[in-house]
């Protein structure tokens, strides 16, 4: 027997941030407020929402921004709303650890308990996406989470595009995937536009497990320093055969739901034997850096 709620409703948000971190945690508790009025158990806020996406340069004076997970205004805040609402909240934050610094994520349950953190696992380096100056590369694992209303499992945009994550964590249990999302220009390439390339491999990994799978995506043109980047928002929610059934547009606020049946949901994925027919004996070459014969 199924334990918890037998369905969800899912919200994802998008919304332009700025560099007044109360004011971010005030725009994303509206936005959350408006999702869960109109039905949702679990909401997805925007990568790093707290503030600018600071990533864009290598400044060492960004490091000021991180806290602990204890002390972070973000994740009160948050956990005081989902416990208000009994809602599901996935809360990205800049996580100071002792002398370490990760790209994290507290799952807030409806109860407001922080069940866990997962740290995000790969750390992009290029222009416009310098994280790798600021983030050490997660050490939690891919995680998943009982939540009151279904198993989730998260990664954090950069995990978005390796499908060998999205699959460790259906494999977990997993009952949707979602990706919270900083993403945009590429710096230099103003020809070069990724938002269907991004829809389309996570698309791919709703499809080939079955499942809800979510990102929600910052608005906007940011400057850090002497640098200016915009967001092209287009967050979405993909049913488990991979169709769109909710987009943003690039620019705007959205709120997004989709509700899904977790016993349909459950049955499907059965019946499709994806996973029965798996052969992971065969998959060595998965667990080398160069498909090598070591």
């Amino acid at each position: 027997m199924m334990s918890g709620f037998p369905s969800f409703t899912l919200g994802v948000v998008q919304f332009a941030c700025t560099d007044d971190l109360a004011g971010n945690i005030a725009t994303a508790s509206r936005l959350v407020r408006q999702a869960a009025g109109q039905g949702a158990n679990i909401v997805l806020v925007q990568e790093l929402f707290e503030g600018l996406y600071f990533c864009q340069e290598q400044n060492p004076a960004h490091f000021a921004r991180a806290q602990t997970l204890a002390d972070h205004p973000a994740v009160a805040a948050m956990r005081g709303l989902a416990r208000e609402l009994g809602v599901v909240l996935p809360v990205s934050f800049f996580e100071k650890r002792n002398q370490a610094f990760y790209n994290s994520l507290a799952m807030v349950d409806a109860t407001g308990e922080v069940l866990g953190v997962y740290r995000k696992s790969h750390i992009p380096d290029g222009p416009g996406y310098s994280e790798k100056f600021y983030f050490r590369p997660g050490d939690t694992g891919f995680k998943v989470w009982n939540t009151r209303f279904g198993t989730i499992g998260v990664g954090i945009c950069w995990d978005q595009w390796f499908p060998e994550a999205a699959r460790a964590m259906a494999l977990m249990g997993a009952e949707l995937l979602l990706y919270p999302t900083a993403i945009g220009e590429e710096p230099g390439r103003p020809d070069f536009d990724t938002m269907e390339h991004w829809r389309m491999v996570m698309r791919g990994h709703a499809a080939a497990n079955m499942m809800p799978v979510a990102a929600a995506n910052r608005i906007g043109r940011e400057i850090i320093g002497e640098k200016t980047q915009g967001y092209y928002g287009s967050s979405f929610i993909a049913g488990p055969d991979g169709q769109l059934l909710a987009d943003a547009p690039r620019d705007g606020e959205t709120v997004l739901l989709a509700s899904f049946d977790r016993r349909d949901l459950a049955d499907n994925r059965a019946a499709w034997g994806m996973f029965r027919d798996r052969r992971p004996e065969l998959y060595g070459v998965l667990t080398t850096a160069d498909g090598g014969d070591h």
